[in-house]
Parts: structure tokens; C-alpha cells; sequence
């Protein structure tokens, strides 16, 4: 394949040119390249290219115990293909209490082998630990497998200790750990105090969990890792103005293996969503937080403070799972649809928008997720030998956003009417494409595992 007069976008910078694809990888790249025999040659005048989009922060198939997320590793991948994203990294669901995470990754490979369509990876997740368990971290190194979550909140959290011992052990193996930072005790509070008081409405779940929970836990975090000889970290979906101050502040002091993920809710949502009729559509947990903090975080976009956008794509249903908690906030599952809007919002909100440039968003939204998960330079860059992962967006293309135009198994996009200047036109995923203009084209199951590498936390 040979693509012809693009805007080809690096996290570096731009250029004007063309790509050739050999196989699977790109093979050449230039002004002016000639086909060579049985070439397919596609032209793409006025078109951006892009490295494909890696979505470090997807739950396919996730089981909450109340409802499972409505989108499988099928049709959350066909979603994540047609919006230009063509790698994901899956956080696994907890399993049987007490379980390895061998057991889970086991399971997980059951779910997504021979129906992902897209390229895939999963994070080790994490509800005790013990001798065995920071054994298992370094078995897992070799199964590729070096990066794991744990949570201060829900039933599978762990205790400060259980993290301290985890985060010395992560930080002599060289993997990277991802933290879900909200207080458990606060929040657990708040919910009882508002349920007696007959506050259930959807507003009353921002309340619930307010932005100082997270923050305090954000803080706690970093003070650990800080302790376990600078471990590496990772803040997963940051949603808050006072959270994102804190990391600057560590940052500031020296603490360097400490990186930041937002998505794109908490860019452009805010928690005025929750007084609407159809308020529940927004329970996800951290909650959407004010205006103010919308602009927050873009400004730790535009000034290198946040390394990475993920979507926390976790789908159901407005019209069934969601409706369980219609009398009551506290019994709706946490969760929202995501993955295939990214790259589109991104680009329209943030290039067109004037808040990013175009090298940030791919930085963003492909290299650096790469970097930091294990699979630079295969993915996440377009480079010589890199795995020809590709998304075309026409800048020219102007969408409103809504439900029906989208791919994933859910009956809503938080999204929805949002007025988007360009959209992803072509995906493709080592050298095929698999998507173009809306319409999925690729095969089920030729998403392959990749077993990723130790992270690169400095470039």
C-alpha cells in the first residue's frame, strides 16, 4: 500500500508526504514515492494521517457484579477500529475473591481470543496482596503482562500497606502500577448520609464522591510511591483541578515516575448532566466535576502535566442496566460508553479546537500510552518497521455526534449532538484497513495479544 500526499502526524511534528506499507510494517517514507508493481495506491490530498489510536483504559466484558458490560471484545473492538483507535489495553474485572491474576488473565484471553479485532493487551488487577502475589508479578514479566491496577474503593481494595508493599516490588521489577484513587471511607459515608436523607437522585452521586476524595487518595498515593524508592505510578481517569495541583506539586520535588491519564468526560462534561431527565446516563465513577475543572485539565494537557488520554470505556444500557438505578443512584453500575469517540473528540475539541496542537494529541492519544504500556515502537508511532497502524481523519468533515452513527453495543453516547470538525475516514491495523467511512471491514479475531514490554517512563 502506498498512501500519497498526506499530512503525516508525529508526536514530534508534521510533515507533507507519502508512506509506503510492506506487509505489516512502513517500509519507506518520502515526497514523491512511485508505485511499485501490484501497489495499491491511495490518495489522501487534504487528509491527516495519524499513528492508530492506543486505549490504555477499555473494560470489554467487565463483570460488576450487579450488570456486565454490554460491549464483548467484539463489538467493543469493531467500535474502537471505526473510530481510529487499533490497540487497547483492557483492564481486567476482579475475579473469585482471593484469586491470582494469573486466573483472570486466563479468563480474559477466553473472552477476547478469536474475537478482537484490534490489536490487545490486558493490565493485571489486583484485590489482595501476600508473598504469592508479588511473586506472580515477575512470572508475568515474561507472559507480557507488566503493568497492574489496584483499587482504594469497591469491594476488591486494598489496604495503604498491601500498596506500599506492591509499589517496592513493582519499582525493583521495573513494571508500572495503575491506581484507582478515590477515599473508601468517605465516600461509603457520603452514600449512606445522602440514601438516609432520601438524596438518590444522579446529582447526589457527584456528591458523593467529591473531587477532595479523589485528590486525598491521589495524594496518598504519591506519598507511598514516593516512599517505595520513587516507584512508577500511574493515576488512572483524573478528573479535578486540586488532583492534577497535586502531581505538579510532586513533580516539582523531584518525583519523576509519575504519569497521568484523563479522558475525555472530564474534558468535556460537566456534573450540570446529572440534573438532566436523563442523569443516570452519567454515573461513572470518579464523577464528571465542575467547568472549572474541564479547563484544568486542558491546561495540563497543553502544558505536558497529563501524559495520556484513555476513555474508561465501560458501556450499559440507559434503558436497562442503568434504569436499576432509577429511585436510586447508589444501585445504577458505574460506567460509560467511549472508546470510539476519542480520536474524533479529541481531534474537533482539542486540534481544531485550538487547545492542543496535533503533535500533543498524537503523543497523547498514541505515543505515549505505547511508551508507557510496553509497546513502543511497534505501536504508537509511524516509523520505519513500526507495525503500519494508521488512522486518516478529513479535517474537513464536520459531524454531529450521535448514538446511531456509532458502533457500540449501547443505546447512548454521553456525547450525543456535540458538533465535531473532522472525523476518523480510514483505520488500519498492521498494514490493512479495517474500517473506512463508518463501516466496519475487518475480520473477527485478527486482533492479536501483545505480550507487552517493560515500560519506557523517560523520552
Amino acid at each position: 500500500m502506498l498512501l500519497k500526499n498526506a499530512l503525516i502526524a508525529a508526536e514530534s511534528g508534521t510533515y507533507e508526504g507519502d508512506l509506503r506499507i510492506t506487509g505489516e510494517v512502513f517500509s519507506e517514507t518520502g515526497r514523491g514515492l512511485l508505485p511499485v508493481f501490484g501497489e495499491e495506491v491511495i490518495d489522501l490530498t487534504g487528509k491527516i494521517v495519524l499513528p492508530g489510536g492506543v486505549d490504555v483504559h477499555t473494560h470489554f466484558d467487565l463483570d460488576v457484579g450487579i450488570a456486565r458490560a454490554t460491549d464483548d471484545f467484539y463489538t467493543g473492538t469493531v467500535a474502537a477500529a471505526c473510530g481510529g483507535t487499533t490497540t487497547v489495553v483492557d483492564h481486567m474485572a476482579f475475579g473469585p475473591k482471593g484469586c491470582t491474576i494469573r486466573h483472570q488473565a486466563e479468563a480474559y484471553h477466553k473472552l477476547a481470543d478469536g474475537k478482537a479485532v484490534v490489536d490487545y493487551g490486558f493490565h493485571g488487577v489486583l484485590d489482595h496482596v501476600d508473598a504469592a502475589i508479588l511473586n506472580e508479578l515477575e512470572k508475568l514479566i515474561d507472559e507480557g503482562i507488566t503493568s497492574h491496577k489496584f483499587y482504594l474503593t469497591y469491594a476488591g481494595k486494598i489496604s495503604d500497606g498491601e500498596a506500599f508493599a506492591l509499589m517496592r516490588k513493582a519499582g525493583e521489577l521495573g513494571i508500572i502500577l495503575a491506581v484507582h484513587p478515590e477515599n473508601d471511607g468517605v465516600v461509603n459515608f457520603l452514600r449512606a448520609e445522602l440514601s438516609k436523607s432520601g438524596k438518590t437522585a444522579p446529582i447526589y452521586h457527584a456528591r458523593s464522591r467529591p473531587a477532595e476524595c479523589e485528590a486525598e487518595a491521589i495524594n496518598r498515593m504519591i506519598l507511598l510511591a514516593h516512599m517505595a524508592n520513587d516507584a512508577p505510578l500511574y493515576i488512572v481517569h483524573l478528573t479535578n483541578a486540586l488532583g492534577l495541583g497535586l502531581i505538579k506539586a510532586a513533580r516539582l520535588r523531584g518525583q519523576e515516575n509519575l504519569f497521568a491519564e484523563t479522558c475525555p468526560q472530564y474534558l468535556l462534561l460537566d456534573e450540570s448532566k446529572y440534573l438532566e431527565p436523563d442523569g443516570l446516563k452519567y454515573v461513572m465513577s470518579p464523577p464528571l466535576r465542575e467547568k472549572s475543572d474541564n479547563e484544568a485539565l486542558w491546561k495540563g494537557l497543553q502544558n505536558g502535566d497529563i501524559e495520556t488520554i484513555g476513555t474508561d470505556h465501560c458501556p450499559f444500557f440507559y434503558e436497562k442496566e442503568k434504569q436499576l438505578g432509577k429511585d436510586d443512584f447508589t444501585k445504577a453500575p458505574n460506567g460509560a460508553p467511549g472508546v470510539e469517540a476519542r480520536m474524533a473528540l479529541m481531534y474537533s475539541y482539542g486540534v481544531a479546537g485550538g487547545r492542543i496542537t496535533l503533535p500533543q494529541m498524537v503523543q497523547l492519544c498514541s505515543t505515549a500510552p505505547a511508551k508507557l504500556f510496553g509497546l513502543y515502537p511497534k505501536k504508537g508511532v509511524i516509523k520505519l518497521q513500526s507495525d503500519a497502524d494508521f488512522v486518516v481523519i478529513d479535517p474537513q468533515k464536520r459531524v454531529a455526534l450521535t448514538q446511531s452513527l456509532l458502533h457500540e453495543n449501547c443505546d447512548y453516547t454521553p456525547y450525543e449532538g456535540l458538533s465535531l470538525s473532522g472525523w476518523p475516514v480510514m483505520t488500519a491495523l498492521r498494514g490493512e484497513i479495517i474500517a473506512k467511512d463508518g463501516e466496519f471491514l475487518g475480520e473477527k479475531g485478527r486482533g492479536k495479544f501483545l505480550k507487552r514490554g517493560l515500560p519506557r517512563l523517560i523520552w
